[in-house]
């Protein structure tokens, strides 16, 4: 049998080399820039959000894009001040009382007594949490070392990135739509108009799920902060915020913050309870029937297993963040995929 003998030429080598190089290069920049890429991300969604207003007023009332992206991205911040001034006041004094409250509630739970008696009385939990000080003391517990130092940068993270994103937002408000421009310009002429649909389908996907993402969790919150108000159920409007910024989060969202508000309901009283469990039934029933497919059923256009799988991947990547925009994700690679798959024609024809 003839031996044959393969050469490889060093440059060959040389450029697959540098190829594998490169890649891990970029992986790796993009490892490191994890952070702010997942403002420029937000900030995305954000500006989606707000173009179509903008685009609206840009038509109807301002020629000027720069006016029409002054007053709607001002008219957002107002609104987010407003919501602020009138729910920051009522979430201090609901901290503030829970504060106050913890004191009964641990004095109650070491005799075995309250609403969280069985904690004692069933599972010796002081007793443990005694043995635990003792053997790694408060910080080991509680995961306290160093936790005035990690809140401080925190709060200054947290700063730095809401500013950082309120601009992006608004510079990509502003030169978004040339930008775009740009990229249509590099197509070939042929494939542009193919482009430009799949463009506009992914745009009204993504924007139809991020405004609509956000109208849900907005009437989630409301309708918790009246049913929690009649019942008379503490912290009602703090309980509410975390509906609706847990009803952001696709699926398992909801379902969380059913449990922890629930839970406190049942702390209050046994009827609060009760009706809690029955409202969140019912009202989840109503926005997973009703709610969601009229917002999204003409935007993401997704089957409930496509979203379930998407949702876990996404989780599985990037965590709630990748939770987030798993759905908008899955919906534009949709568009791509079925531009490709069902229009094999070339976009222009040839005369």
């Amino acid at each position: 049998m003839e031996e044959r003998i393969v050469r490889f030429r060093p440059r060959a080598i040389l450029v697959v080399i540098g190829i594998v190089l490169a890649t891990a290069a970029a992986l790796w920049l993009v490892w490191l820039s994890k952070g702010v890429l997942l403002w420029i991300l937000i900030a995305a969604f954000l500006a989606t959000a707000l173009n179509p207003a903008v685009d609206w007023l840009n038509r109807h009332a301002l020629k000027r894009r720069g006016m029409a992206v002054a007053v709607v991205f001002l008219t957002a911040i107002g609104v987010i001040a407003a919501i602020g001034a009138t729910l920051v006041p009522t979430l201090v004094d609901e901290v503030n009382d829970f504060s106050k409250a913890v004191p009964d509630y641990v004095d109650d739970l070491t005799k075995g007594e309250g609403p969280l008696g069985f904690l004692e009385r069933d599972y010796q939990i002081v007793e443990r949490i005694r043995d635990a000080i003792e053997t790694s003391g408060v910080g080991g517990v509680l995961g306290l070392s160093s936790t005035a130092v990690g809140v401080a940068k925190g709060v200054v993270t947290a700063v730095v990135a809401i500013l950082t994103i309120a601009f992006l937002t608004l510079f990509m408000l502003l030169e978004g739509p040339s930008w775009v421009e740009r990229i249509y310009g590099i197509v070939p002429a042929r494939h542009e108009a193919r482009v430009r649909r799949i463009g506009a389908e992914v745009y009204r996907a993504i924007g139809g799920y991020v405004a609509g993402n956000l109208a849900i969790s907005l009437i989630a919150g409301t309708a918790t902060a009246i049913v929690l108000s009649i019942l008379g159920v503490p912290f009602a409007f703090a309980l509410a915020l975390v509906v609706a910024l847990l009803d952001l989060v696709p699926l398992a969202g909801a379902t969380i913050a059913a449990v922890i508000v629930t839970t406190v309901a049942f702390l209050d009283s046994t009827t609060s309870g009760i009706v809690c469990l029955i409202f969140f039934l019912a009202y989840q029933q109503f926005e997973n029937h009703v709610l969601q497919p009229v917002v999204y059923g003409k935007t993401v256009r997704l089957s409930p297993l496509a979203v379930l799988v998407a949702v876990l991947i996404g989780a599985e990547l990037a965590g709630v963040v990748g939770a987030l925009g798993a759905i908008p994700a899955a919906a534009a690679i949709q568009v791509v995929l079925r531009e490709l798959l069902g229009r094999n024609e070339p976009a222009v024809q040839a005369t």
